[in-house]
This record gives C-alpha cells, sequence and structure tokens, in this order.
C-alpha cells in the first residue's frame, strides 16, 4: 500500500479505489464468444508505433476459460495468443499463455479487472522479457477499455490502448 502512496498516475492505481463503479466486470460474461478488438502501442517517445485489431473468442466452463487471440498488426505482421484462465472465488485469477514466464495474475474489482505479467516479445521483435500492468475498464455499453504498461527494468518502454467489444 506505501508503494501506491508514492506513485503517480497509472502505476498509483489501486483495484480497490474501484469497488463501486459500475456495471460490475465478470470475465466470465465479458470475455465470451465472439470479440473484437482494436488498439495501438505506443512507444518509450509516446508515439504510435503499431496499430492493430484482433479477433478473439473467450469460452468458459465454470471457473475454467480459454480466450483466443489472432491478431492483424498495420504492418501485415501476425500473432496469436491463446489463454488458458482459472477465476477463484474471491475475484482473483490467473492464466498462462505460451509467450508468458510464469502466470498472469490479476482481480476483478466493480467495472474494472488489473492483471500482471511478464511477457517474452517474439524473437523478430529483439525476445525481450517485459513486465505487463495491463487495465480493462468496463463501460456501460459493454465495451472494455483497456489500457497496458510494459516495462524493462522499471522503464516505461511501451503502452497499449485497445478496446474490446461483442463481434
Amino acid at each position: 500500500m506505501l508503494k501506491n502512496r508514492l506513485s503517480f498516475g497509472f502505476k498509483a492505481q489501486n483495484p480497490l479505489e474501484y469497488s463501486a463503479t459500475l456495471p460490475q466486470m465478470s470475465l466470465r460474461q465479458h470475455l465470451a464468444g465472439p470479440l473484437v478488438s482494436e488498439g495501438m502501442i505506443y512507444g518509450p517517445t509516446g508515439r504510435v508505433v503499431s496499430r492493430f485489431t484482433a479477433d478473439m473468442h473467450g469460452n468458459w466452463d465454470e471457473s475454467q476459460g480459454r480466450l483466443v487471440e489472432h491478431f492483424t498488426f498495420a504492418s501485415g505482421d501476425r500473432q496469436d495468443r491463446e489463454w488458458d484462465l482459472t477465476i477463484n472465488n474471491d475475484g482473483t485469477f490467473s492464466g498462462t499463455a505460451h509467450d508468458i514466464i510464469g502466470k498472469m495474475r490479476g482481480e476483478t474489482i466493480g467495472a474494472t479487472t488489473r492483471m500482471s505479467y511478464r511477457l517474452r516479445l517474439a524473437p523478430d521483435a529483439g525476445g525481450h522479457v517485459l513486465n505487463v500492468v495491463d487495465w480493462m475498464y468496463l463501460a456501460e455499453n459493454g465495451t472494455i477499455l483497456n489500457r497496458a504498461q510494459m516495462r524493462k527494468f522499471g522503464i516505461k518502454v511501451a503502452e497499449l490502448f485497445a478496446t474490446i467489444r461483442p463481434k
């Protein structure tokens, strides 16, 4: 908690601050079925370095889920990721994917979801390992606004902004 008091901006957010926000986000509901995402990635200078669209599909069986993502970047590059997700009774969850080191950890409170994980970039993107903090905010119309920061050695090297909505 002390760390949050000394931080500003993105890093200062605490999931508990959003506990009264509505509508209530549910991964099983809001990351289910066919979805589409559109977004951009900003580099360390704050300029857009990449734009993308993604076709996504989520399937759930009780507390176990799979979220399949197929990204197409403006450059023509493609990337696929399959998340295997487990939701716990206390609102926390975890997940794995082929390019995630260890487990992603997350929690859903109010209209928000916060995740943190270590992402290994593809070899053609340098193969670096980045620490990612990923926030999703549920809008009243069901669209998810996704903002993530990626850091290496504590220095912000990229930021993502995207929308996720039912297809």
